[in-house]
């Protein structure tokens, strides 16, 4: 970490989040050393990535976001060996609840086509597979699901730290209290950040902003679609009725989901996306959201009528969200050395290893590598091929 501004830099990053700092240690992995990330904050992980929950999965309705899964899955089982630092990764699995033959329906053609894209783990289950599986469950109205057994949870933070400390160790400079203000153009070319404190010379900038990124692209005069939308955790005291290898439970009726809160003092975690949400920087825990939430909970669980909500483990993030809840990755037509990864639409933690890998070699390379991303172009914007995914929690 440096406080010191330098006057230039080859590659300038906005954001020292997870995705920012996944972008750098891939650069100076791949030998580029004079990267510099810009955190507005005292601290990294002030943002979103500090309020992530830390799922990750594969299960997904589009082949290229199970890709960027399991490319990701896979760094991250050997991200200690590489860095030194654990993420704690714990693959208890993620159920998928069908309560309707449509919902069923949907789920088998779900799994063929995750399984045709490389998920091996994936499969259906029955009913009593899941009363087998989660037996604190009530699954009355349940006709079936899906179980994914190498989905589960990691530590953001931690993954952000390993991140940042290997970058910094080959040569990249972390700058807190940096606060970008602008970017400087010759023409159609990047030619600087200004930020706070003082001017930086570039000709590579990456937007890597998370919730915010559509103001640092204004910067550059690029209309960015990426708005943030408020999304709510609430955390219990322990409850020991719920067995630590319980897998993340999701009701594709409702949308509600929980799972044990292995690093939070062994309680609950609640989480439920509200359809009423609307776009802004709201951060503020709505105690509406929470009567609503312990709804869905006692349904599914019976025994969560007993939980002891714990206020300081309740809180508020941002997704960033595009039109077609897929990322937006890579260069900005017409803007010479402008590069984008923003919109993860609430999946930044869980790609951000696929993301730093893919944005290197777009930089570096001049293409990616690892898979094909046109489909994630700034471009798709304009001329109209969106392409939803489903998979959104």
């Amino acid at each position: 970490m440096t406080s010191r501004l330098p006057r230039r830099a080859e590659i300038v990053i906005i954001g020292g989040g997870i995705v920012g700092a996944s972008i750098a240690y891939h650069l100076t992995q791949a030998g580029c050393k004079d990267v510099v990330v810009l955190e507005r904050e005292c601290v990294q992980g002030l943002g979103s990535t500090g309020r992530a929950t830390g799922g990750i999965r594969s299960q997904f309705s589009h082949p290229l976001d199970i890709a960027m899964s399991l490319y990701s899955l896979d760094f991250i089982r050997h991200f200690k060996d590489e860095t030194g630092v654990d993420p704690c990764y714990r693959p208890n699995g993620y159920i998928f609840l069908a309560t309707t033959k449509a919902q069923t329906s949907d789920l088998k053609d779900l799994v063929a086509l995750q399984q045709k894209s490389g998920l091996k783990e994936v499969r259906l289950v029955s009913r009593e597979d899941i009363r087998e599986l989660a037996p604190i469950l009530n699954v009355d109205d349940v006709l079936g699901g899906t179980f994914c057994s190498s989905d589960g949870f990691i530590e953001p933070l931690y993954l952000l730290k390993g991140f940042t400390e290997r970058a910094v160790a080959r040569g990249s400079k972390v700058l807190l209290n940096t606060t970008a203000t602008g970017i400087e153009l010759a023409g159609s070319k990047i030619t600087g950040v200004v930020t706070n404190q003082g001017t930086i010379s570039t000709n590579i900038v990456i937007n890597a902003a998370g919730a915010w990124a559509k103001k640092i692209a204004a910067m550059a005069n690029v209309v960015l679609p990426v708005e943030p939308l408020r999304r709510h955790v609430a955390g219990t005291q322990p409850f020991p009725e719920l067995p630590d290898e319980t897998p993340m439970i999701i009701g594709l009726e409702s949308g509600f989901h929980f799972r044990k809160d292995h690093h939070g003092g062994g309680g609950v975690m609640l989480l439920w996306n509200s359809h009423e949400e609307v776009y802004g920087e709201n951060l503020e825990f709505d105690y509406d959201w929470l009567k609503k939430t312990l709804e869905f909970a006692t349904h599914r669980v019976p025994k969560f009528e007993r939980l002891q909500i714990t206020p300081r483990r309740c809180w508020a993030g941002l997704y960033e969200m595009t039109p077609d809840a897929h990322p937006v990755l890579g260069k900005v037509s017409g803007i010479e050395g402008l590069y984008l990864a923003n919109g993860f639409s609430g999946h930044g933690v869980m790609h951000s290893p696929a993301t730093g890998k893919l944005l290197s070699e777009l930089i570096l390379d001049g293409r990616a590598k690892l898979m094909d991303i046109s489909s994630l172009s700034f471009d798709r914007f304009a001329s109209g091929k969106l392409f939803a995914e489903k998979g959104v929690l």
